[in-house]
């Protein structure tokens, strides 16, 4: 692909061959936003090293999935009321200069305060402080723990990675191992969002 990027950039990938990295010219946050629109069947995030990550719309049953996680995150916020809660389709802006998604995340109030009013309109430069990412049957075990690491590098400080396939939830948090947590049925969290537990049967099983 040529570095001389245009927002209207137009390509195809076969679906069989998602989710895929292209290399790309830099973009602002608004060039961003308007390429993601001209390409609304598909999802995108950017890395730290100029590359642009394509996926495939969400599966159903994942979407239903991380329904339920934001659910239950927003439900906690809402009663702790020291932060704010965003769902998968939100964008973030990390230190690193690469866009993400996470199919959770939260982040306490008062660091919001450090944001220009007008920022807040578009993608938030900072970091989330706890994120929660989700695979599904299409993502790459390896890929996601790779995102998990951007994460805590950009500064989060507790990142869970769960897998319904093989009911799993791999805890990170900086300058710690992974904790592997088998088949569990809730997972309680400590800083920086102590006293949120999530309750994992309707994660593993949500049509039961």
């Amino acid at each position: 692909m040529s570095t001389a990027y245009t927002v209207h950039m137009a390509f195809l990938i076969n679906q069989a061959y998602l989710p895929a990295t292209l290399t790309i010219g830099p973009m602002t946050d608004d060039e961003f936003a308007g390429f993601c629109a001209e390409h609304s069947d598909l999802e995108f995030e950017t890395t730290a090293e100029g590359e642009l990550i394509v996926m495939p719309p969400t599966f159903t049953l994942t979407g239903v999935r991380n329904n339920e996680i934001s659910a239950q995150l927003r439900n906690w916020a809402r009663q702790d009321g020291r932060g704010v809660v965003a769902d998968s389709s939100t964008g973030w802006v990390l230190p690193d200069t690469s866009r993400r998604s996470p199919d959770a995340a939260w982040i306490l109030k008062s660091r919001l305060q450090q944001l220009d009013p007008q920022s807040r309109e578009k993608y938030w430069h900072i970091c989330p402080d706890f994120v929660i990412e989700l695979r599904s049957s299409s993502d790459r075990l390896r890929t996601l723990r790779e995102k998990m690491l951007v994460w805590l590098t950009n500064g989060a400080s507790l990142a869970w990675l769960i897998d319904p396939e093989r009911r799993v939830v791999e805890v990170f948090q900086p300058g710690k191992e992974p904790l592997v947590l088998e088949n569990p049925d809730t997972i309680t969290a400590g800083d920086p969002i102590a006293g949120f537990t999530l309750l994992l049967p309707p994660v593993w099983d949500p049509l039961a």
